[in-house]
């Protein structure tokens, strides 16, 4: 019995050596912790662990094809489950990335800036300095709309008028917030009704509404269609009211809309505001970094997606109008573009 025990452990003494000797021993913890550290420096992202939500703004706007087209992109060339969500847009977007229900989000500059400094439609709230950055995208210009019927030709005749000035704490309507209080105005002075601006020019065509605030990029389609049955007048934001505003709110930005985008009698002055896409702070860097450069890698398809899209978007326009910090996932990408140093 003896015997039989002292020929197993040699029989296992000697297979263990001709394993070991052909390489296939057992690692030593130093060297399992090597083969981790190796297999960690390449990629790790699971992407059925994902499921990128964009949210956009009213299907009447630039926010939703725009934002649909970094869904597809995200989709179909980099392998995630994405969508596209239409929203309230600027405010309702930065309160779903803070709630963690939607990944990217499009958004104005300045309702980002009240977010983050807790002014405006955050007055009273913390401030949200975890708002993170994932690029510039194209500028929103201020378009107060009427048509010839109405009468308004200048911002202090929409006194007594009624205005459609956006869905609450809405981009458009923050943007109306301020234009009104730069002209020593405020919403009482007008029959304001809190309507998106595709619900106001519907309204417009049926004479219920005398002017709608419309912010969005140009040409916007719903002022196109309403320039089909109407001779459309943009009332200008300039003078004495767009100093105020630029000297108090400074993310405005003097801007002229020609003569040829809606058929008016002369280019028109008013002021713009930079759209951002913004980032749930949360997501890994590697992920964040890895939709960065395939946004970039793919920015046709979203040039494709609007005029508007094809003029601004680009590399080299990214950090235009950013005034948070960007998400480390996209920094690092910019920082090896030699975008940001």
């Amino acid at each position: 019995m003896k015997r039989k025990s002292i020929l197993l452990v040699a029989m296992v003494l000697i297979f263990s050596l001709l394993v070991t000797a052909c390489g296939g021993g057992t690692s030593t913890p130093a060297e399992q912790s090597s083969n981790s550290t190796e297999s960690s420096s390449e990629s790790t992202i699971n992407k059925d662990d994902y499921f990128i939500t964009v949210a956009t703004g009213p299907t009447s706007g630039l926010y939703y094809p725009i934002g649909g087209a970094f869904s597809n992109v995200i989709k179909n060339k980099l392998g995630y489950k994405s969508s596209a969500q239409s929203t309230g847009a600027s405010v309702e977007n930065i309160n779903l990335i803070l709630g963690g229900k939607a990944d990217l989000a499009i958004t104005m500059s300045d309702a980002i800036a009240q977010a983050y400094d807790a002014f405006g439609a955050f007055e009273g709230k913390e401030p949200q300095k975890n708002l993170r950055a994932l690029m510039g995208l194209y500028p929103n210009y201020v378009q107060l709309v009427t048509t010839d019927k109405s009468g308004i030709t200048k911002f202090e005749d929409l006194k007594g008028k009624r205005v459609g000035i956006g869905a609450p704490n809405s981009g458009v309507e923050l943007n109306a917030r301020m234009m009104y209080e730069a002209h020593g105005m405020t919403y009482e002075d007008s029959k304001v009704d809190y309507l998106n601006y595709g619900e106001a020019i519907d309204q417009m065509k049926n004479g219920l509404i005398d002017a709608a605030f419309v912010t969005s990029g140009i040409p916007n389609a719903t002022i196109m269609e309403l320039g089909t049955t109407n001779k459309i007048v943009i009332v200008p934001i300039e003078g004495e009211g767009a100093k105020k505003l630029i000297e108090k709110y400074p993310f405005f930005v003097e801007e002229v809309i020609p003569a040829d985008i809606y058929d008016t009698d002369a280019d028109v002055n008013t002021v713009s505001v930079r759209n951002i896409m913004i980032v749930r702070e949360e997501l890994p860097e590697e992920v964040v970094y890895e939709i960065t450069k395939g946004i970039f890698e793919n920015i046709e398809d979203i040039k494709a997606s609007h005029n508007t899209a094809n003029t601004h978007l680009s590399l080299e326009k990214s950090q235009i109008g950013i005034n948070i910090p960007f998400h480390p996932g996209a920094e690092k990408y910019y920082k090896e573009m030699g975008i940001i140093k």
